[in-house]
Order: structure tokens, then sequence, then C-alpha cells
């Protein structure tokens, strides 16, 4: 027997007929966008309607940060691209284009400028089932492929018109939608939870370091108090990185690195990190130790990471500091990311287009330290939070997966 055709690699067992090809202009009762009003910003307001901009449209979310309002009389000469509940929002033009989302059904009112495009579908098909495929890699190839003008950034209403989409039947509609709405929520939960453990990290760093919340050593008692000193007292070395011009070698034995390879507390080797042989170099005669923090201190400011034993050149973009015997390289971590510190880090900035952080400013940051043992339960305080963190963000990174297959597969 033939195989079907017309229907997706995977599908509820339920369903058996073969989807339908449509245009969008034809399942749909409104597609047009807005324009800016009369005065531009001048008119805009703290309150009144929302005035939707492409910043507002995320993938699967009306996003109502930084919202512009105008006031109901001009809302009420744009009448034709007066937002309702249900609508889906695309966006036609710029970097963003081609992201979209669906009104929520507790919308009130809204208006949309020039750069958004309403599509209302109508009643016998399901807008929470059409949005899913515009975010899939199918639907963002097919915008990128009906784009217009000279630099390829815009959509036009034709184009939008006559895209082709493959339907199933409304109640099949309704329970992909329904599915994908539960993915949906399960990344929204996992995001909200990162964001909550951030925000508490956060709270509790600037209690530990202002020492409104102590430890107790294992007896219950106090620890004694802490002692301000200088960074580069108390560390074995504190240097930047190389500050020639570099050969480099597809074939290198060692990496190059610079500060944007400190990513998320660790040296990231991505595709673009050149190579170099080591024997080039006169500054670093001996490895880098296992107990070395890296900081960034050229044009990206701040970034920390722990060495990892990597085979790695340092550029002048990077400062080591060689932690001492005597101290916590994961507490001294954590207070050098402190607001308190980083704030300080910005009040040295020296330089007008790049800005630099310079060595004998990290050697002179006075930083409190307590004793050894209630540093080490302060890092692994804080290392079991972050670790939960991680945790939500591979969950957040493993639900996107999970998801971007459902699109591939769910769609024809």
């Amino acid at each position: 027997m033939e195989k079907q055709k017309n229907i997706p690699e995977l599908r509820f067992p339920e369903f058996e007929v073969e989807w339908e090809k449509r245009n969008l202009g034809k399942i749909s009762v409104k597609i047009n966008s807005g324009k800016t009003p009369s005065g531009g910003e001048s008119v805009y307001t703290e309150k009144g309607i929302l005035f939707i901009r492409s910043q507002n449209v995320f993938d699967n979310k009306l996003s109502y940060l930084n919202s512009t309002f105008i006031p109901e009389t001009i809302n009420n000469t744009m009448k034709n691209s007066v937002v309702k509940p249900k609508d889906i929002l695309l966006n036609i033009t710029g970097a963003s284009l081609g992201r979209s989302c669906v009104v929520p059904d507790d919308f009130s009112t809204g208006n949309v400028n020039q750069h958004v495009c309403i599509i209302r579908i109508d009643k016998n098909n399901e807008p929470f089932f059409i949005q899913p495929f515009f975010a899939s890699k199918k639907g963002q190839d097919l915008f990128n492929s009906l784009q217009t003008g000279s630099g390829r950034e815009g959509l036009n209403f034709q184009s939008i018109r006559t895209i082709a989409l493959y339907l199933p039947t409304l109640p099949e509609q309704q329970k992909i939608a329904t599915f994908l709405t539960a993915v949906d929520d399960k990344l929204t939960q996992h995001k909200q939870k990162k964001s909550l453990l951030e925000l508490y990290k956060k709270g509790v760093m600037q209690k530990i370091f202002s020492q409104e919340n102590r430890f107790k050593d294992e007896d219950g008692n106090d620890y004694p108090k802490w002692e301000k000193k200088k960074l580069g007292d108390i560390t074995n070395k504190i240097s930047d990185g190389y500050h020639g011009t570099p050969v480099y070698d597809d074939n290198g034995d060692f990496y190059f690195v610079n500060g944007n390879n400190l990513i998320n507390n660790a040296v990231v080797i991505g595709e673009n990190t050149k190579t170099v042989n080591y024997e080039q170099f006169q500054i670093h005669k001996k490895p880098l130790a296992e107990n070395t923090l890296l900081l960034s201190i050229n044009g990206t400011i701040g970034n920390l990471a722990f060495y990892n034993n990597e085979q790695i050149i340092l550029g002048k973009s990077v400062c080591y500091i060689n932690i001492g015997d005597n101290l916590n390289k994961v507490f001294v971590f954590y207070q050098l990311s402190a607001e308190k510190i980083k704030n300080f880090f910005v009040s040295e900035l020296t330089g007008t287009t790049i800005k630099n952080l310079s060595l004998a400013t990290i050697k002179n940051t006075e930083i409190l330290i307590p004793c050894l043992s209630e540093q080490t339960k302060i890092a692994n305080f804080l290392s079991a939070i972050d670790e939960k963190i991680d945790h939500c963000q591979l969950q957040i990174e493993k639900t996107v997966l999970y998801k971007k297959g459902l699109l591939q597969k769910m769609f024809c």
C-alpha cells in the first residue's frame, strides 16, 4: 500500500486523516500591521493603551518589559491595528524578523506599530497550533526565503498571505497545541526556578560578605573576626598575559585565551579559539598552577574562571591570580564576583573606547578574609546553590532541545 502523504513524522495515534494544504490568507480574517502614531515617541505615555513593538514579541510569549503606551484617543484613530486575544503577532522587519507569539486570553486592549503584523486566524483553526510552526526551523526557513528589499530585511503582507501550511482537523490542531503548551509551561517553570535561585544567591552573597550572616564552627562557636587585606598581599602572584602579537599556528599545541573565553566560570575553548606554539612566549615558562583564578581586565571586564589545566597561553586581556595555601580559591572567586567588588572594579576602569582594569587596582583591592575553615564553609554553601542553578540550566537546555525535535517532527 502506498504510504499516505502530507502527514507528520510524529502524530497522536487517534488521528489518521491526511493534512490539508492551505494558504495562510485563506484561514485568516486579518493580516496587517500598525503604524507609528503621528508625533512618534512624543505621544507615548506611561499609562494608557499598550503599544506593542517588536521588542515585546518573543517566541511563545508577549513580553511586557519596557512597555510603551498611547492615549486612548490615538488608539481610536488606529482601529485597524487593535490587538485582540488569540491574535498571532509576527515581527516582519529587522533583526527579530520571524519572532512570533499568541496574544494571551486574558489580554485587554493593545495596538501595534508597523514592525509587527497581526494574523487573526478564523474560528476553524487554532492559533496555538499555527504559531509553533512559525517558531520551528521550517517556519523560520520559510520566513527567510520570503524576505524582500535590497537588504532582505522585511516581509510584506502578500507574501505572508501566500504562506502554505499543512493543516490537520481542528481537534488534532487543538491536541497538538495543548501538548506543546504543556512543554512551554515546563520550560517556563525551569526558567522561573533558575531566576529565583539566582536572586536568592545574590541576596545571600550580600549578607555573607557584609557579615550580616555568619557561619559557626563545628562546636557551634563564633569564628574569629574577618581581617581586611589587600589582594596583592595575600596571593602568590597577580599578573596579566602576553602583550605582544602572537604568531598563530593551526596546529599549535597551546590555545591563546582572551577575556571572551572566560564564560560561566570556566575557560571555554570555541571553534574560533586560535592556537600557538609555546616556544615563542617568554612570560610563562611555568604552567599555570591549579589554584589559579583568571579575570578578564580589558574590553570585557570582570569575567572570572577557574583555571582547568588546559594548555593555554593568556593574552593581555586576562589577569591570573595565583591563590596561596592560606586561601580557599572558591571563596576568593565568590568574593571577587560579589556586587561590592564588581562595583569597585567599575569605578576604577581607565580608557575611553576600550575599558581597562589595571593590575595595580587588582592588587590594591581590599577584601575581608575569614579563617580558612569559614572560607571553606562559605565556598561550599555558595557552590551548592550554583549546582542547583546549573541543574536548572541543564533542564532548560534539555527542554528546548526536546521541543525543537517535536517541532521538526510534528509538522509537515
